[in-house]
Order: structure tokens, then sequence, then C-alpha cells
């Protein structure tokens, strides 16, 4: 099982260290005969791909920081205080995370046009947040109801306010939850493609799952190519998640048996 879900990566990578003509040779070759770096090479100078990579870098990170500030906030109201309507609450944030997203599309498109935000990174910031609360409220809810009210309590006894408590008692003790939230955050808005395309046409403006299409011509697909744009694309993620695959796992399985 671990293989099979290895093995696409894998490909992609052998893929993207091969010449074009050892793709297509027959018997299909597995390994390259000459490992190249050329693919990279030309992945960066044929697209700015660098530029993507940055695009995508801050709209992933100003979405995950904004997700998690207010999904904080939602969830610490709802886990802790007495809200008449807590249970409705929870309905509404799951039942708002099945709408697919190209229902979605044109009344978004709307707004920041109206805005005067397309082709901005608040553009794909602000519906990446909005996308992402559901998710990140629903993870944090189940941590802050395991930790005992009385540790609150206690801080605010001792003089701190109701959100000098969360930040400085709830948080901390939630950390698995929080890195939990922010991972599924940060990759939700790294992969995503249908908003980047229709809010950010302008081609200094594209991310990477954009910016990769790019790489197609009309009669032909540079597969090595292609692949060492994705592979460059699946690195940063895959690094934050060996990082702190621990805390992620752990939070997920925490998140589940809490909840």
């Amino acid at each position: 099982v671990v293989f099979n879900g290895f093995f696409p990566a894998l490909w992609i990578l052998l893929t993207s260290l091969k010449s074009e003509a050892e793709l297509v040779r027959k018997p299909l070759q597995w390994f390259p005969d000459n490992l190249t770096l050329a693919n990279y090479v030309q992945a960066f100078t044929d697209q700015p791909l660098g530029r993507y990579l940055g695009n995508s870098a801050a709209v992933a990170l100003g979405s995950t920081v904004l997700s998690l500030l207010v999904s904080t906030m939602a969830a610490y109201a709802i886990a802790r205080l007495n809200l008449r309507w807590r249970q409705t609450a929870l309905t509404c944030i799951v039942a708002s995370s099945m709408f697919p997203l190209v229902t979605l599309l044109v009344p978004i498109f709307e707004t920041m046009r109206s805005l005067g935000l397309l082709n901005t990174y608040t553009a794909l910031i602000l519906p990446y947040t909005v996308l992402n609360l559901p998710v990140c409220t629903l993870v944090l809810v189940s941590f802050f109801q395991s930790i005992p009210r009385d540790l609150e309590n206690a801080a605010m006894i001792d003089g701190c306010t109701r959100l000098g408590a969360l930040v400085r008692i709830v948080v901390p003790l939630a950390a698995p939850g929080v890195f939990t939230a922010g991972i599924l955050a940060f990759v939700n808005a790294w992969d995503e493609f249908l908003l980047a395309l229709s809010l950010n046409a302008s081609a200094s403006m594209r991310t990477l799952p954009v910016g990769i299409t790019l790489y197609q011509g009309e009669f032909s697909f540079p597969w090595p190519i292609i692949s060492a744009a994705l592979i460059v694309a699946i690195v940063p993620v895959a690094v934050l998640i060996a990082v702190f695959q621990e805390r992620v796992v752990g939070g997920l399985t925490q998140g589940g048996l809490k909840g």
C-alpha cells in the first residue's frame, strides 16, 4: 500500500531525470541511462517557475495564518462559551464544507471583481481562508474540548483575560491540533487550481498549479519538463509534512478519538 501511494511520485521523479528519447523508448525504460538536470533548468527558463513558486507560497502562507486565527477564535467560542445554537453552528460548519467549489466560483469572482481585488494575492487568500475554516474549526473544537476548564479558570483568577488564557494556556496545549489544521489549510491552498485560474489571470500572479499547465504545447507534451516542474511543486509540501509528520498524525488521531 505504501509503495502504491509512493510510486506516482517516484515515477514523476524518474521522468524528470530522463531525456525525451529515453521516455519514449520501447521497451519501457524505468531508470535513465544518464541522469540529467537539464529538465529542471528548462522548467525555470521556459516559464517563470520561480515566480509561480513565490506566488503559491505567499497565498498559501497568508491563507493558512488567517485561517488559523479565525478558526481558533471560532473553535474556542464553540467549545467553551455557552452558546444557545452551538449544535446548529457545528451543523452549518459541516454543511458549508460540502458545497462543490464550482458552484461558488461565480459569486466569489463577482465579489472580488466588485472589490477590485482580481489579480492580487488577497483575491485568493480570502476565499481560501473561507474554504479552510470548516475543517480547521472542526479539528480545533475537538482539541479545545479535551482541555480542562480549570486551567483557564486558574489563569483568569491570576489576572489573565479570556483572550490571554486562550493564547497562553489553550493554544499551547492544543499544539498538535493547531499544527494539523495549519498543514491541512496550507496544502489545500497550495494545490488549489480552479480559483487560482479564474481570479488571477495575470501572468505575474499565476500560482504553481496554473503555471504548470502552460508547459504543454498545442501538439506536444514535454513530460520530462512538466515532471521537473511537478517535483518543484511537490517538494515544499513533502518537506513540510516530513518535518511535522508526528504532530500531524498525532493531531489527526487524537482529534478523531476526542471528537
